[in-house]
């Protein structure tokens, strides 16, 4: 509807499509040839890329995604294909007639009504660290409850979402535990206590990132710190073992100044 508005007949149209210029997608939408795959899917089905899926497409930590998830669009009620979750929740923020994703503030509702407590936290952690949203702006707006209760524990410290499981998971242990503290001249991950450095590596500690750290830790032992560095996997596959690591060692009082 957008081209005929903008003064493009049918017949033109139909032209373009004819010719290959244009792939008719739904009796409204037309697209260019290899256009956005998922957009063009959003358009054929009537609805609007969501929740954990437009999180993704935003750049924000998705843990997991083994589904696609859509919301409904205003311009139409989409079907329900297989392999796809529909959210039928009425938006936050009112979607334009022809979107095809949705606006960020619908995303992190949809996210916090979706996903387990966890998985949410990362995706709005990482959407408040990004810029994306303002915590002042989303706390006018007339959220869920659920999301409102994710939206005041939620701030934007972490650097990522390992940094964001890190944090939710050890809240039972009753210390201090600070996020990004510059010590030494580098930024360290975590500060447990007044001693105790854990550091959590990603995709990108490697080459010269990697020397760079294996220096740093070595300074901070110099200094008195006790220094933990984690990985990916252990993060994410071997939660218990790092958990007991680190009670552990806030046990035999590593935390602690000398």
């Amino acid at each position: 509807m957008t081209l005929q508005h903008d003064g493009f007949s049918p017949y033109v149209i139909a032209q373009a499509v004819a010719q290959g210029l244009l792939v008719r997608v739904r009796r409204v939408w037309v697209a260019l040839p290899g256009a956005d795959r998922e957009l063009v899917s959003a358009a054929r089905d009537g609805v609007v890329l969501s929740c954990i899926t437009q999180a993704r497409r935003l750049g924000l930590w998705v843990l997991r995604e083994p589904e696609y998830h859509v919301a409904v669009s205003p311009h139409g009620r989409g079907g329900t294909p297989d392999g796809i979750v529909v959210h039928w929740a009425d938006a936050v923020v009112p979607r334009h007639p022809d979107a095809l994703v949705d606006p960020v503030e619908n995303v992190l509702a949809l996210v916090a009504a979706c996903q387990p407590h966890e998985a949410a936290m990362t995706i709005w952690e990482s959407a408040l660290r990004q810029g994306l949203v303002e915590r002042a702006a989303l706390m006018r707006l007339p959220l869920p409850r659920r999301a409102r209760r994710i939206l005041e524990r939620a701030v934007p410290f972490a650097g990522s979402g390992l940094e964001t499981l890190f944090s939710i998971r050890l809240r039972w242990l009753r210390v201090r535990i600070l996020p990004q503290i510059w010590i030494l001249g580098h930024r360290v991950d975590f500060l447990i206590g007044e001693r105790l450095v854990v550091q959590i590596d990603g995709g990108h500690h490697v080459g010269s990132q990697r020397t760079s750290d294996i220096a740093h830790d070595a300074a901070l032992m110099a200094a008195g710190y006790h220094v933990i560095r984690l990985s990916y996997e252990q993060i994410i596959d071997d939660w218990p073992t790092v958990q007991d690591m680190i009670a552990r060692a806030v046990a035999a009082g590593l935390h602690l100044a000398a």
